[in-house]
């Protein structure tokens, strides 16, 4: 990439910034900005790749710019990289959990109701 822009901050990176790999392969674009709100600590992206979304965690992140994502691995741990689920994925797993809250709260109101 010839000229990637001036360094921003990781709250305005926008969703379809390029990343490219610590030898000069764009593996990806951004699809989302992982942090921890409370502590304003960057945690690190969520990335679309050919094969998938890949988290980066945010040690593995370099440089951010405007027009690209420098990482600080190759494109072949890119690729090795966690698959990232989707949020719905991630609910759906935990739905016995939440079957199990809603029967607690289900007998807990059956309970009132009987007063």
């Amino acid at each position: 990439m010839d000229d990637p822009g001036h360094a921003i901050g990781y709250k305005v990176l926008p969703r379809g910034t390029p990343v490219v790999s610590s030898d000069g392969e764009q593996v990806g674009t951004v699809r989302r900005v992982l942090d921890n709100a409370r502590e304003h600590i960057f945690d690190g992206i969520v990335m679309d790749a050919a094969d998938g979304r890949r988290f980066v965690d945010a040690p593995e992140v370099a440089r951010i710019h405007e027009r690209a994502v420098f990482l600080t691995i190759t494109a072949a741990e890119a690729r090795a990289l966690p698959e990232q689920g989707s949020a719905m994925a991630d609910r759906m797993r935990n739905a016995s959990t939440v079957r199990r809250a809603r029967r607690v709260g289900r007998s807990w109101k059956e309970r009132w109701d009987r007063r």
